[in-house]
């Protein structure tokens, strides 16, 4: 999709590798890996989240290209049915902050899936080499992404215990791009809510980059079938605010009044991870109960 020299915009000091909490995860026997080595921080105290009261489950469900696509769910015991949420990962994939996320929002009522977007080419999890995660990130498409959302719903649509009738995606970075392009597509999403995702090319773009990059969601306004919330850094460098105020001209422009873009003053990309160096932890809670509020409006009205 983006093309990924630098896709978050971090300085190399946000990517301190550790080997604490790398190991395989787990939580209900799942051979999913632990907390992205290319990004933990030494110091990192990241949430946990218990799956007290949850049914947990990895599975795996057919894309359009036939593969088997791997996703991890968390969801309260009981029949539902559940409002879905697709959690849409960064580039390190399904890791412990992804699924612990899965398991917020579980807890918050909501049947949460995570796509292996990636594992066609490699499990980005357990690597410490940007240079390759780059490259796996990078063979993900716009249309091969678009049918692995399609293939969750379609799965989803299927379990007794999901509504598909009240959908939701959330997202970070890579994923809160995806974001907007899937509120776009896809008319059966009827809430998005996306973390720091590129919203334009750079400036400095090449062409080839641009290309790279689209659908880009400053262009997508008039296709939203949803409304959106971002959620964005004032001190992000890989997305500035000018990016920001032509996405909220486009919205604007297209008449999308119920969806916003909150900036969070001097708070950098990758606010919310809290297993990082770049986590603010005010920010964050602020960020995550906006989009408590914005999914009960949406999915449980």
């Amino acid at each position: 999709m983006t093309n990924l020299i630098r896709p978050e915009g971090p300085e190399a000091d946000d990517f301190r590798f550790s080997r604490r909490a790398v190991a395989v995860g787990a939580v209900g026997g799942l051979a999913f890996a632990g907390y992205a080595p290319a990004a933990l921080a030494r110091q990192a105290a990241p949430i946990t989240t218990s799956d007290d009261d949850l049914t947990i489950e990895q599975t795996t469900y057919p894309a359009p290209d036939g593969f088997a696509l791997p996703a991890y769910i968390a969801r309260p015991t009981g029949d539902g049915p559940y409002p879905v949420v697709i959690v849409v990962s960064e580039i390190f994939g399904v890791h412990e902050y992804i699924r612990d996320v899965c398991r917020r929002l579980a807890k918050a009522g909501y049947a949460a899936i995570a796509p292996a977007f990636f594992v066609r080419i490699e499990d980005p999890a357990p690597l410490s080499d940007m240079t390759r995660i780059q490259q796996i990130v990078a063979g993900a498409g716009y249309e091969q992404v678009m049918g692995d959302i399609a293939a969750t719903l379609d799965w989803a649509s299927s379990q007794l215990w999901a509504n598909t009738d009240r959908v939701g995606i959330t997202g970070w970075c890579w994923g809160g791009k995806v974001v907007w392009q899937a509120a776009a597509r896809f008319a059966a999403i009827d809430a998005g809510v996306a973390w720091y995702g590129r919203l334009a090319p750079s400036e400095t773009a090449t062409p080839e980059q641009t290309a790279a990059g689209q659908p880009w969601p400053v262009d997508l306004a008039d296709d939203l079938k949803a409304p959106v919330l971002g959620l964005y850094g004032e001190a992000d460098r890989g997305i500035p605010l000018p990016s920001v105020e032509a996405m909220r001209a486009a919205l604007q422009r297209a008449g999308q009044t119920n969806s916003r873009i909150d900036v969070y003053p001097a708070a950098p990309h990758g606010f919310h991870a809290d297993y990082r160096d770049s986590y603010r932890a005010a920010d964050a809670a602020d960020g995550w109960a906006k989009l408590l509020a914005f999914f009960e409006s949406r999915l449980k009205a």
